[in-house]
């Protein structure tokens, strides 16, 4: 990274070890928007990139851009989960009949699943992203949110519950008073 504010080719290597992992993760959260926000984020890297420290390394502090770029565009992912919830099939089922089966099953699972993303708050889902679809630790987490890492457990902690009882309203529980 410091060799590229005085040699800008050397910047290359950084997209290519990282763009397909950024993409991917933009991808899941916004759909068709990923190209144009996996250019940004390489394009402010790009420009950031004498400001750069290495505290946790350059792979989170990608994702961090990227999720802060993401910011811009979370009324249209919110729209995005409310509508993938609300989506009713109107295909016809091919055969065979377990085959059927297996697809309402997992259509079903990804409708409750984006109804139940779609109801966190946004730092919340942030959060339980960056774990589930991207695997970074809760220290890398810290870093791209700039935030605590008892902040990203206490997040990460909310957000399965809240997705559990979303899933499964069975498993609300009274709090102990």
């Amino acid at each position: 990274m410091r060799a590229s504010t005085t040699d800008p080719e050397r910047f290359a290597p950084l997209f290519d070890r990282h763009a397909a992992a950024v993409h991917r993760y933009l991808a899941r959260r916004i759909g068709p928007p990923a190209d144009d926000l996996l250019a940004e984020t390489f394009l402010v890297a790009f420009r950031r990139r004498a400001a750069y420290r290495p505290i946790v390394g350059v792979r989170p502090w990608l994702f961090g851009i990227a999720t802060n770029l993401l910011r811009h565009h979370v009324r249209a992912e919110e729209r995005r989960y409310r509508a993938l919830a609300r989506l009713a099939t109107t295909e016809e089922p091919p055969a065979p009949v377990e085959d059927v089966i297996d697809r309402l099953d997992a259509r079903a699972v990804r409708r409750d699943l984006a109804a139940a993303l779609a109801t966190l708050h946004r730092r919340d889902r942030d959060v339980l992203l960056l774990t589930a679809w991207v695997d970074l630790s809760y220290e890398e987490i810290a870093a791209v949110l700039d935030v605590p890492v008892g902040t990203v457990r206490s997040r990460l902690h909310r957000a399965r519950r809240l997705t559990r009882i979303a899933l499964d309203p069975a498993l609300i529980t009274e709090e102990p008073t």
